[in-house]
């Protein structure tokens, strides 16, 4: 039979825990406020070297330091560092981003940026780029290599702006190196994408329907000349058909 644990010595482990529970607390109380109060975690403001941002090219170093502009002036200690990564990836621009924190009081910034791979029409008003997920992106001062994606506006949902884009980046997939030669790319009907393409100082639109754009197009590029000879004027040419090439009247008024 155990023998009982005796009620003096229980008193005893529960003075000393108690005890150790105390300093414990007592310890990382001051071990915080100094982390706090010490000047040497300041987290210095903007003019400062505080802060390293890298990997922002289209993100301007002054959005970054918004961020953190209720840091600035006190203890990097207390820099919500998830908050903050949160707010940053709300950036234009920003598709995410690390926030790292390095005692005494300094925070580097890593961004990881958004890539456009199309432009929206300039009649949708500001002149967006967009990425492969669909997100709107404010024009920069950089010049973009990019289709024209038409079918989709600022307004639309994400959701079919993501949906769109798709159709875009599953046209250019398929086209390999002959698609970065199109100017536009409608993605308005998803049973017929229409491709437009520069050709001759001119500028030719191709319907290509759902499938086999490359087998298409390079249908098209196989009898274009022949094409030009006979018929210089064609805009719009059908490639939906397999075994030829239909030009599409155009309207007196386009």
């Amino acid at each position: 039979m155990p023998r009982p644990f005796p009620i003096p010595r229980w008193i005893a482990v529960t003075a000393v825990l108690a005890v150790a529970l105390t300093l414990a607390l007592y310890t990382y109380l001051r071990v915080e406020q100094f982390l706090i109060r010490d000047p040497r975690f300041t987290f210095s403001d903007p003019t400062g070297d505080s802060l390293e941002v890298s990997g922002a090219t289209h993100v301007q170093t002054r959005t970054v330091e918004a961020v953190f502009s209720d840091d600035f002036g006190r203890s990097a200690y207390l820099i919500p560092l998830e908050d903050r990564r949160a707010a940053l990836r709300t950036v234009a621009w920003v598709k995410d981003a690390s926030v790292a924190r390095f005692w005494p009081n300094h925070v580097v910034v890593s961004v990881t940026e958004r890539k456009p791979v199309a432009s929206l029409p300039a009649a949708t008003g500001r002149p967006w780029l967009i990425d492969a997920e669909g997100v709107l992106l404010p024009p920069v001062e950089d010049r973009f290599a990019l289709p024209v994606l038409i079918g989709v506006r600022p307004s639309d949902p994400l959701e079919l702006r993501r949906q769109r884009v798709g159709r875009l980046l599953g046209v250019m997939k398929d086209l390999g190196p002959a698609g970065r030669s199109a100017s536009a790319v409608d993605v308005s009907d998803p049973d017929d994408l229409k491709l437009s393409e520069p050709l001759d100082g001119r500028t030719v639109t191709l319907l290509l329907g759902d499938r086999d754009f490359a087998l298409r197009h390079d249908n098209f590029v196989r009898y274009y000349s022949e094409i030009r000879r006979k018929m210089p004027d064609a805009a719009v040419l059908d490639l939906r058909v397999e075994d030829r090439i239909t030009v599409v009247p155009q309207r007196e008024d386009q």
